[in-house]
């Protein structure tokens, strides 16, 4: 079934007609090296993978068939690079939020499927959790052997639960991004929704839609000066607080979805928001001080 009619508006369409990547019997060199590609975009979250970093052992195992696309997604899984992307650094939460992502190509449902994970990783540790995800039934049931996990989340489906789609979303955010760089850093996403069992609006992701709304940055920090280092608070003594992404400024590279704020008088805000528009940057918010 199509994710959507309302694909475009919502930044899936590049998910919607992307046919699954399976390494078929009988397969090319060609065929594994798109595997191989498919299984580190989508186990890695989109990062970023530098050629020194590729599992190449796994790789050539995969390619004389010695391992099945299921066993170089684990193997890629329990490596130590994905655990310095995703593992290390991250809230434990987090870790389980993306681990359902990027295994199971689906959002948690509720909070019992976190505490799980966490209490297998708690008593029978890391490598023992990623086999939970890969060894179940609904992972040999939607991707088997072959098939390389995907965001199966956006898609009616039996067994998917209403409530994962809109915390989909919330775990997606575009088919560019990648998930080492959002707004949010490494918290939780969904900690709060699992928690009080409820569910946020359906925010489009960004990149792919007119819709992309503001997610508060990780340090959410407000600075205590104006758009160019003024301080004064303008004629009307009103400032607002603009935080935009992917700003642009001399003599640093442009980082995508980086987050920044600044408090901007009134009657200069449409004059600075040019200012904004000019260095590359995409307004996330306004807010009223």
């Amino acid at each position: 079934m199509a994710i959507t009619t309302a694909a475009s508006r919502l930044g899936t369409s590049a998910l919607s007609d992307a046919p699954k990547v399976e390494l078929r019997p009988n397969y090319t060199k060609d065929d594994v090296e798109t595997v191989i590609r498919a299984v580190y975009r989508q186990v890695l979250g989109n990062d970023y993978l530098m050629k020194s970093e590729r599992l190449t052992s796994s790789e050539s195992l995969l390619r004389d068939g010695s391992l099945t696309v299921r066993e170089f997604v684990r193997a890629v899984a329990k490596s130590e690079l994905y655990k310095t992307k995703f593992f290390y650094n991250s809230f434990q939460t987090r870790t389980i939020e993306l681990n359902y992502k990027h295994l199971l190509g689906r959002a948690p449902y509720d909070e019992s499927e976190v505490v799980e994970h966490l209490d297998l990783y708690q008593t029978q540790g890391y490598d023992a959790d990623i086999d939970s995800y890969i060894d179940s039934v609904e992972y040999q049931e939607n991707f088997g052997d072959s098939i390389v996990p995907y965001y199966r989340g956006f898609n009616t489906q039996r067994g998917q639960k209403t409530v994962g789609f809109t915390r989909m979303f919330r775990l997606y955010r575009g088919y560019a991004n990648s998930d080492t760089s959002q707004l949010e850093g490494n918290n939780s996403r969904l900690a709060v929704e699992l928690g009080t069992n409820t569910a946020t609006p359906v925010v489009g992701p960004s990149g792919g839609n007119e819709g992309w709304a503001y997610r508060p940055s990780a340090r959410n920090v407000t600075p205590s000066s104006t758009f160019g280092g003024a301080a004064a608070y303008g004629k009307e003594g009103r400032l607002v607080r603009v935080e935009v992404s992917g700003i642009r400024t001399g003599g640093y590279p442009s980082v995508r979805r980086s987050s920044k704020a600044f408090i901007v008088p009134v009657e200069d805000l449409s004059s600075q928001l040019q200012k904004f528009q000019r260095l590359g940057a995409k307004i996330s918010s306004i807010t009223p001080i």
